[in-house]
């Protein structure tokens, strides 16, 4: 189907034609409106929602920085930075990056820790062994207790 896009005009896209477009679905729509991520949409008469391309490109901002691993609370502060562009500095933007940047490393050395654990138990596991002497949910066991 071919969508049609009327630069002139605010209330050319359906939900369903910014849903295509943005790559996202309705549901998903639904919940940014509620929690006041993209701006409610006019209604038509009928009681249809309304959407401008402004929101397309929102959402598709949206997406992105999420593929990045910011979480919604994050974007709406950077979408709030850009809103406020008098005050705000790219220095703002580069904080938050900088910020995830670190939270990703800690991530990443967590997920390398876990993984040398999980081949160190798999080394030591004969697979014979009833599961009253099974290393690995031994080690579960263990490092549960130490952990109180």
């Amino acid at each position: 189907m071919n969508t049609k896009i009327y630069p002139d005009r605010e209330d050319v896209l359906s939900i369903g034609q910014v849903s295509r477009l943005a790559g996202v679905n309705r549901e998903t729509l639904r919940y940014y409106e509620r929690e006041g991520i993209i701006d409610m949409p006019k209604r038509k008469d009928s009681g249809y929602r309304i959407y401008t391309l402004e929101t397309v490109k929102r959402i598709r901002f949206i997406k992105r920085a999420q593929t990045l691993g910011f979480s919604l609370k994050e974007i709406m502060e950077l979408m709030a930075l850009r809103n406020d562009a008098q005050d705000a500095k790219c220095r703002d933007v580069k904080e938050y990056a900088q910020d995830k940047v670190k939270t990703i490393e800690k991530k990443l050395a967590d997920l390398k820790q876990m993984h040398s654990r999980l081949l160190e138990l798999i080394a030591v596991c004969d697979e014979e062994n009833s599961l009253n002497t099974c290393p690995i949910l031994d080690a579960f066991e263990e490092e549960s207790n130490n952990e109180n």
